[in-house]
């Protein structure tokens, strides 16, 4: 009988504060994934964000009796960007799988997956929501307005309701780890290394136990990141500003002082000149807050502190990133 060597896919699964979802999202992936156990081998990396409940109680259990099983535990919440980078720095596998603990991204895709970057032409395969089904309409609203923003922007390709589950080959992945930068958008960052990808549409899953630790307030922060972060558009935006209300003035002071010397009219109209002054303040103000966005990136960037800080892990060679 013939011989050969088995993929290895690592699963990088980001967790915050998912102590109900992780014994289930273990037994789900595995039920989906038996058809694949002749052909690869699997490793299953658990990233805990300083979670306050008991989801690292929940993945000593599984690494217990599962030595496929690896932890990285952090100091505190670095947040999922920090998460997504350790699991693809301690990675081994020739192809990495990134997913949600809450089963939003459905394993059952995962053998399609696979086959795509294993016998076509792809480094990545993606995927992406074709429904929102559950989410509240407003922030739908929002979302789908930012891709539409960020594709008009921004040179980086980035799919309306693009999810993180994605699997890629080794040589994507070692694209991704190339940028080290601090302030991070995965999902620019995916669009902005290129390579061949195949996006696969998925209709909406609710979360299988718990709540979204995404606020509309958040989701808004995480946003304006990654508009920061791959689009100086912003400041080309401050500077039409500046200069249109540097024309507008110069008007309004070419037709007063016409508006003097041939008719004669004192300068009146103190309400319009007040309301002037404070549209041209705020627009100020608003140039001044874009450059100081892009300024207190550079600072972040400069400071070169670590993306995140292990507390606890079972993987060897443990370091700070």
């Amino acid at each position: 009988m013939e011989q050969y060597e088995k993929d290895i896919i690592s699963i990088i699964v980001p967790c915050f504060n998912e102590q109900e979802s992780i014994p289930l999202f273990y037994k789900e992936f595995n039920k989906v994934t038996a058809s694949l156990k002749e052909k690869v081998l699997f490793e299953f990396i658990f990233i805990d964000d300083g979670s306050k409940d008991n989801t690292m109680e929940e993945i000593y259990k599984l690494s217990d009796i599962d030595d496929r099983v690896h932890y990285i535990s952090f100091s505190r919440n670095f947040g999922k960007e920090a998460a997504i980078y350790a699991g693809l720095k301690k990675s081994t596998g020739d192809y990495v799988v990134m997913m949600d603990a809450d089963l939003q991204d459905p394993p059952a895709l995962l053998p399609e997956m696979y086959n795509y970057v294993k016998n076509e032409d792809y480094d990545s395969v993606a995927t992406r929501r074709v429904t929102r089904k559950g989410e509240p309409p407003i922030r739908s609203f929002f979302a789908r307005l930012f891709y539409k923003l960020m594709n008009c922007i921004s040179q980086t390709d980035m799919v309306d309701g693009a999810r993180d589950y994605r699997l890629m080959s080794r040589k994507f992945v070692n694209a991704i780890l190339e940028m080290s930068e601090y302030n991070r958008f995965s999902k620019g960052l995916f669009g902005w290394v290129g390579f061949n990808t195949k996006w696969i549409e998925f209709e909406n899953v609710e979360r299988v136990a718990g709540e979204t630790k995404w606020s509309f307030w958040s989701l808004f922060r995480y946003s304006l990141e990654g508009i920061v972060a791959f689009s100086t558009f912003p400041l080309t935006l401050s500077s039409f500003f500046g200069l249109f209300s540097c024309i507008l003035a110069l008007v309004f002071m070419i037709f007063i002082i016409v508006k003097r010397l041939i008719l004669g009219d004192p300068v009146a109209g103190w309400a319009s000149t007040v309301s002037i002054v404070l549209m041209i303040g705020g627009i100020q103000l608003m140039c001044i807050g874009i450059l100081g966005m892009y300024l207190s990136k550079t600072y972040l960037e400069t400071k070169k502190r670590p993306i995140f800080i292990v507390s606890k892990t079972n993987i060897d060679n443990e370091d700070k990133s």
